[in-house]
């Protein structure tokens, strides 16, 4: 199988992959925040989260739902800065897995990346890493929420957590955007080999 890589452009293309694994899987589940309420554990995303208060209208008292899952609606996520944040970061994440995918055919398709290709696609990745980090950096302004400070034992506010901590995912989210913007960047300029000259 041909490929229109060189060897630094094989070490990008799989980097790349990583790196877009580990950002979208972080931002995809629901433990970027955790704390607890009615001494079960509670965890946010930015669109998801586990474990949330129901009223129990037959026992005429609060009980916890130990399921995870989306809000019901856009409107509902707990902050508008979490929805700016989903937004932003979800475009992030989508612009890595795009450059990822497109490094790793170029494993296998002769002539897909060029050096000018793979400097636009390194382009790319550090507007997709930026967008994450924005998103990264906008999400602890949600915690003076509602839904936050019940669980945060009513301390939470603008960075700061109260009885909360950051999760895994959010740190997952986070270095992989890093490590696209930082790494895979540089790589990618040196990825593509050096298209040959028809002679027509």
């Amino acid at each position: 199988m041909a490929s229109s890589l060189t060897c630094a452009g094989v070490i990008w293309a799989f980097l790349s992959f990583l790196c877009a694994a580990a950002s979208c899987v972080g931002f995809f589940m629901p433990y970027w925040l955790l704390g607890s309420q009615l001494e079960k554990s509670v965890s946010f995303g930015t669109f998801r989260r586990c474990s949330y208060p129901v009223r129990d209208e037959s026992r005429q008292t609060t009980v916890m739902v130990e399921q995870c899952g989306r809000y019901a609606s856009f409107q509902a996520i707990p902050s508008a800065e979490w929805r700016i944040c989903t937004v932003v970061t979800g475009l992030g994440c989508g612009l890595l897995l795009l450059v990822a995918l497109t490094a790793l055919m170029g494993c296998c398709v002769s002539e897909l990346i060029s050096r000018t290709v793979g400097r636009v696609a390194g382009g790319i990745q550090f507007l997709g890493g930026l967008l994450i980090g924005s998103g990264c950096a906008l999400y602890p302004l949600g915690w003076d929420s509602e839904e936050v400070r019940q669980t945060c034992g009513n301390l939470s506010n603008q960075f700061e957590l109260g009885t909360c901590h950051i999760g895994w995912a959010y740190y997952c989210t986070g270095g992989g955007a890093a490590a696209a913007m930082l790494v895979c960047t540089w790589l990618a300029c040196f990825s593509g080999k050096k298209q040959k000259q028809y002679p027509y």
